[in-house]
């Protein structure tokens, strides 16, 4: 079993630096309510199909509360990615405070 590398929501710097990417690994509805401005939408279950079209550099991985991303990490690490699992996931970013934009129309917000 591969040790997941994950940070807290303290140990992420805002605003996200340069050179971190995002990477949203919810479903497309969870997105369309609310996610990190920038950050790249590919669900959990296309990952295998579309890891060539994620950014090399430091990646940051979301999903609700951070099961699925620690899936996705799991993988990336194994594929040779420089990631790191958000522990909490999306509640805590909106916990946080952290800013969001949403494709609905509405307030951003984590469901």
């Amino acid at each position: 079993m591969t040790a997941i590398p994950t940070v807290s929501i303290d140990g992420v710097p805002d605003p996200l630096p340069e050179g971190l990417a995002v990477l949203d690994v919810r479903e497309p509805v969870e997105w369309a309510h609310g996610h990190i401005e920038g950050a790249v939408h590919v669900p959990l279950m296309e990952l295998p199909q579309r890891v060539a079209d994620l950014p090399r550099e430091q990646t940051l991985v979301v999903c609700k509360v951070g099961g699925r991303s620690a899936q996705a990490v799991a993988y990336l690490v194994e594929q040779g990615y420089d990631v790191v699992n958000l522990d909490g996931g999306m509640l805590e970013w909106e916990a946080a405070g952290r800013p969001m934009v949403s494709d609905t129309g509405q307030p951003p917000q984590v469901v």
